[in-house]
């Protein structure tokens, strides 16, 4: 008896720490889970911190609001902007994988007037257009500064050809320098017709200035014979040696939007200063005192912060419908955006005048780097107010 007591009293000593162990088990509350922050694709994005460029330049489609050039020409965007057809009875717009051929409706309008006036007077075969805008304006990715409110426009200075240009040719055919040297025009690209376009374009009430090289300046100046009211909105600006570039004033209705106001030292006796000062450099340039060199700190990229409040809007709002555009069919399928229909086979050019459907073009499968034509001359550092007037 005294030791099935003794066995008795241990086992009930093992089965209550048995079920003491099990309690515990079962009452203690597990540590909570750490908290995951959001993923990195889930964290909200700080849009007024992006390059502006960047947001624009992401934009396939106008704004589906009233036609409206919005700031500056360096600082600004583009409501409702219109597109230029790449092909037109006078005209074919280049580089067309930059869908830069957007712009307010009243410079387009401008362009196809120049291109079938000066084709109807004899003056000159077509134009060449390069860029306008993207389609809502704004800083673009490359190239540019200003064309930022869909009123700049580049036409080439090469007349264009008889023939229809394929989508390859539209991103790897170059522009002609007008030029011979730093200081000259070379006649055989500066041709009356040059002349004449020019001219013809500056003669639109529309037009604030126009935008040359300084030589090209020069070389109206003596092909004119002087000062004339139409010299007098073209500016010597640093490069254009193969282009031209329009600029108009703010349209009606363009609330915010900021002219440049009438072009100021455009007198012939300003281009023949400038090539006398430039003509004296060249043949003795000054050098550069020694020492070390400061480097200047590149400008942050432009945010919407730095745009009007009204390019908010424009970025936000709903992108024009209607037909497919040509140039959507012409971009080759791994740069396409997504919902846009598939490229073209190719086909053969057409004369010029006939009518220019999608299966015109085509569509590599790489986009070829474009070298434009620019003659490898020094190029003295501008006057004060020839980099003003770009801007």
């Amino acid at each position: 008896m005294r030791w099935s007591g003794l066995v008795y009293g241990l086992v009930c000593i093992f089965v209550v720490s048995i079920a003491q162990a099990a309690l515990a088990q079962t009452t203690a509350v597990a540590p909570p889970p750490p908290e995951k922050g959001p993923a990195s694709d889930e964290r909200p994005v700080d849009v007024a911190k992006i390059p502006a460029k960047k947001l624009f330049g992401a934009e396939s489609r106008a704004a589906k609001l009233a036609p409206r050039a919005i700031g500056f020409y360096s600082r600004g965007c583009l409501s409702g902007g219109e597109y230029l057809p790449p092909d037109g009875p006078a005209w074919q717009a280049m580089r067309l994988s930059r869908n830069r051929n957007w712009a307010h409706p009243d410079l387009v309008d401008l362009v196809k007037r120049l291109a079938t006036e000066s084709k109807a007077a004899g003056e000159w075969p077509g134009l060449l257009v390069g860029d306008l805008t993207q389609p809502r304006g704004g800083p673009m990715t490359s190239g540019h500064a200003s064309h930022q409110v869909g009123l700049d426009a580049d036409v080439w200075l090469t007349p264009m050809p008889e023939r229809r240009f394929s989508w390859e040719d539209r991103e790897k055919v170059s522009a002609v320098s007008m030029l011979k040297n730093s200081l000259d025009v070379n006649p055989e690209a500066f041709t009356p017709g040059v002349v004449a376009i020019i001219k013809r374009a500056a003669s639109y009430p529309e037009v604030e200035r126009i935008g040359v090289n300084p030589a090209i300046k020069y070389g109206l100046c003596k092909a004119a014979g002087g000062d004339t009211p139409w010299l007098a909105k073209i500016q010597g600006w640093g490069g254009h040696t193969y282009h031209m570039h329009i600029r108009i004033k703010c349209p009606p209705g363009s609330n915010g939007c900021r002219s440049q106001g009438e072009p100021t030292g455009t007198s012939c006796a300003v281009a023949e200063r400038w090539y006398a000062d430039t003509k004296a450099w060249l043949e003795n340039p000054k050098k550069a005192p020694k020492g070390p060199k400061t480097k200047r700190k590149p400008k942050p990229p432009m945010t919407l912060e730095d745009l009007p409040d009204a390019c908010r809007d424009v970025l936000a709002a709903a992108p024009t419908g209607g037909p497919k555009l040509l140039a959507e069919t012409i971009v080759p399928p791994e740069q396409k955006p997504s919902g846009l229909v598939p490229a073209v086979a190719a086909a053969a050019p057409i004369p010029i005048g006939e009518p220019a459907g999608p299966g015109v073009f085509a569509a590599p499968h790489q986009l070829q780097p474009s070298a434009e034509a620019a003659l490898a001359v020094p190029q003295p550092k501008p006057a004060e107010h020839l980099r003003r007037a770009q801007q």
